[in-house]
């Protein structure tokens, strides 16, 4: 299985310090960072777009952003987000017709292709194809579009699911993630873990990540064992 990633989302932070808070999270251990860009139309919320993604990559380089793309039209896009700095570009399968192109076009500009299912979505939706082209997998166990959401219980067996199909593929948890829901989503095969509130808020940061990061690697070991 792939190794354990920590990507602290961004959505948490306090935006007046942007590119100090990034640092920060890089310091405490994080290898990614969980950039949610969300344009009002796919879901009921505007963050960041582009400039401000450019901005954080001057401002803190080598910065592995990890861009969530709550937008309709995920194919307009992906030349902003390349140019911006962005290392992985996650749309969502509701957002397209055409997932396959939108992968190879993500490819050509050297980033990483992420694909993403809301709570609603069965993770058939992701087919064989689609898996096998993507580079990271995404199940969300919250409704997209804010932060500090409860995280629903309901999502995790697609997570399963999923990681028996594609024992080799990154899988990304976003949405109620944390110290008390970390177990569920590592002993699914969730590799990747997004959490904002849980992180951000935290008196010790990287005190956080590492627990996050020692869960999903207790529960591959046990995996391995069996």
């Amino acid at each position: 299985m792939p190794r354990a990633i920590i990507s602290p989302s961004v959505l948490a932070s306090d935006f007046g310090v942007l590119t100090a808070e990034c640092k920060r999270m890089i310091k405490g251990g994080a290898e990614w960072l969980h950039m949610d860009v969300m344009d009002g139309h796919f879901v009921p919320n505007i963050t960041m777009g582009a400039p401000i993604l450019a901005c954080v990559s001057k401002g803190v380089p080598g910065i592995f952003m990890d861009c969530h793309m709550m937008v309709s039209q995920p194919e307009k896009w992906v030349d902003d987000i390349a140019d911006a700095g962005g290392k992985l570009y996650c749309f969502h399968i509701e957002a397209t017709s055409d997932p396959i192109s939108l992968i190879n076009s993500i490819h050509e500009r050297k980033m990483k292709a992420g694909v993403a299912i809301s709570p609603d979505t069965p993770s058939t939706a992701i087919t064989d194809e689609i898996g096998e082209a993507a580079d990271m997998l995404l199940v969300m166990t919250v409704y997209p579009g804010r932060g500090g959401q409860k995280f629903l219980e309901r999502c995790v067996p697609k997570v399963a699911e999923l990681r028996a199909r594609f024992p080799d593929k990154d899988i990304e948890v976003d949405g109620g993630v944390g110290p008390k829901t970390i177990d569920q989503c590592a002993d699914a095969g969730s590799n990747v873990i997004v959490a904002g509130t849980a992180i951000f808020n935290a008196t010790e940061p990287e005190q956080v990540i590492a627990l996050l990061k020692q869960s999903v690697d207790t529960a591959q070991a046990r995996a391995a064992s069996k």
